[in-house]
């Protein structure tokens, strides 16, 4: 019998029906003494961790021409004071440190939205 390469493998895989498929996988368990769904989630933690360890900071470079709002956003986002977050906006800074990069660029859009020039670090 002729050697499968991973293509024809591949091709087969796509003309079976999900019995089939799970029929395939029970005989190679039986035959091999391997489950290779497990592989699957083995593979899943590693990934999560990948993700976990793409955390952003927000750094506002510039309140711009509406401080105002800008201020607003910051309080809105961080809880502080009024006057710590005038004093953000004047200076610039970590808006927030150590997130998710999806929360990061929600952050960044609100303070954009209210004028100020925002980066992700």
């Amino acid at each position: 019998m002729a050697k499968l390469n991973k293509e024809d493998f591949i091709n087969g895989l796509k003309e079976m029906t999900i019995l089939e498929v799970k029929e395939l996988v029970d005989a190679m368990k039986e035959e091999f003494g391997v489950d290779p769904s497990a592989a699957v989630v083995a593979a899943a933690p590693a990934e999560a961790a990948v993700e976990e360890n793409t955390t952003k900071t927000v750094v506002l470079k510039e309140a711009g021409a509406a401080k105002i709002a800008v201020i607003k956003v910051i309080r809105e986002i961080t809880g502080l004071g009024l006057v710590e977050a005038k004093g953000l906006a004047d200076k610039g800074g970590n808006i927030k440190e150590n997130i998710s990069a999806d929360e990061a660029n929600e952050i960044k859009a609100k303070l954009e939205e209210a004028g100020a020039t925002v980066e992700l670090a």
